[in-house]
């Protein structure tokens, strides 16, 4: 499964937990239709959206594309929310 990222997303990664954001979309394109796997990384829908964890304090932000999982947004749960409440 392709892993694909926004502007918004490349510019919203701490950059002191790139590499660990990257291994946690791995975990989510892995473990993405299985929700057996979904429980460690705390997968759950907010739709249009899916939400991952990265950690206590980041979430990822993305959606299912015909490609693979197209990553909008990370941030912690104040930003998540406000990014949230601007698309709709």
């Amino acid at each position: 499964m392709k892993l694909l990222t926004t502007p918004l997303f490349r510019k919203s990664i701490p950059a002191n937990r790139r590499t660990e954001v990257w291994a946690v979309m791995q975990a989510a394109a892995s473990a993405y239709g299985l929700p057996h796997q979904h429980a460690g990384l705390g997968l759950r829908r907010i739709p249009p959206f899916m939400e991952c964890r990265c950690g206590l304090d980041l979430r990822l932000i993305f959606q299912r594309d015909r490609d693979g999982l197209v990553f909008h947004f990370c941030g912690n749960h104040d930003e998540v929310q406000a990014f949230l409440r601007n698309r709709k």
